[in-house]
């Protein structure tokens, strides 16, 4: 599918810009291909620059707003003559650390993702042009997260936190957490499992924070795991046994929580020759500034919870005015 938007910039004659992706789904560490086509007005201009840059909406400590968070120089400088058409080709590599908008198909509810396109004539810069990207899991992310509906766990929603996860080294101002609600049977004991994925070339680590209900006379405590999985292993693990094994622990506590050292994963999974366990509270601090044929089953244990959001949100019907500056 190619999205096209066109934006008349300053004003009545002046250039305009379509930008057309050859595909707007991607997975992380992948990148987005297509054309900025630029069309001249009825006087010569001097384009200064075109960029692109991929923005979302991130939850701040005072609410939320919209943020870039990677950007790609499309051309420099050059003259657009009246009535003049031309092509700029590009290649916009998708960071690993960004974030999934689909699952199966369906854009996870919370999250919004755009490519936006700046062009700037005479020191001004119009940010109208924008065009919906969907962010697929990696191999890794989809086996776990298919492992959990697996498990009966349902999706509950998605948002992304401005911060860092301890004890990480992320590229990215933000992390995005994905909430499942947990199924009839361990309801009584798990309020949420909230899972986070902080992908790299060459594995991804997985954050698990799962919000314990407190007993009689005992406080409600959160209980924190973290793995690494490497992307040669996706298809050598058993992901619905490891899941299991995270689940297992993080509901039988019939002493109170032991910490987080007890989520000690799948042996076979995260054993030897995976960089081991690091383990710590996922705690945050402040930073500045084919998917394949699925079970329809476990499709729709995850799916059940995803909406497409009245249409991929008024947010893209506006011409992008949502993504301006905050």
């Amino acid at each position: 599918m190619v999205f096209k938007k066109m934006m008349r910039a300053f004003g009545v004659g002046g250039p305009s810009v379509d930008t057309v992706l050859a595909n707007p789904n991607v997975r992380p560490g992948l990148a987005l291909d297509g054309q900025v086509r630029v069309m001249g007005g009825d006087h010569d201009v001097t384009i200064e620059q075109i960029v692109l840059g991929l923005v979302t909406r991130v939850e701040h400590e005072h609410g939320d707003g919209f943020v870039e968070f990677h950007r790609l120089p499309v051309a420099g400088s050059f003259q657009l003559r009246a009535g003049e058409q031309r092509e700029l080709p590009f290649s916009f590599p998708v960071p690993w650390e960004t974030p999934i908008t689909h699952v199966y198909g369906e854009r996870l509810r919370g999250m919004t993702m755009g490519l936006r396109t700046e062009l700037a004539v005479a020191k001004a810069v119009d940010k109208g042009d924008l065009d919906e990207v969907a962010v697929h899991p990696l191999p890794a992310q989809e086996r776990i997260l298919d492992a959990f509906a697996r498990q009966g766990f349902r999706f509950a929603k998605a948002d992304l936190e401005h911060g860092g996860i301890y004890g990480l080294h992320q590229q990215l101002p933000f992390y995005q957490e994905i909430e499942f609600y947990p199924p009839a049977q361990l309801a009584g004991g798990i309020n949420e499992v909230e899972v986070t994925f902080v992908a790299g070339p060459e594995g991804v680590e997985v954050v698990l924070e799962f919000d314990k209900r407190g007993g009689f006379l005992a406080a409600g405590h959160d209980a924190y795991g973290r793995f690494r999985v490497s992307h040669t292993e996706v298809d050598t693990t058993d992901w619905n046994a490891v899941v299991a094994s995270w689940v297992t622990e993080a509901a039988s506590r019939y002493q109170g929580l032991r910490g987080a050292a007890g989520f000690a994963g799948h042996g076979g999974a995260f054993g030897g020759g995976h960089g081991g366990h690091g383990y710590g509270h996922h705690g945050h601090y402040r930073r500045g500034p084919g998917m394949g044929a699925m079970a329809a089953g476990v499709a729709g244990g995850v799916v059940g919870g995803m909406v497409l959001g009245e249409v991929v949100e008024e947010v893209f019907e506006d011409d992008g005015g949502d993504f301006g500056e905050e």
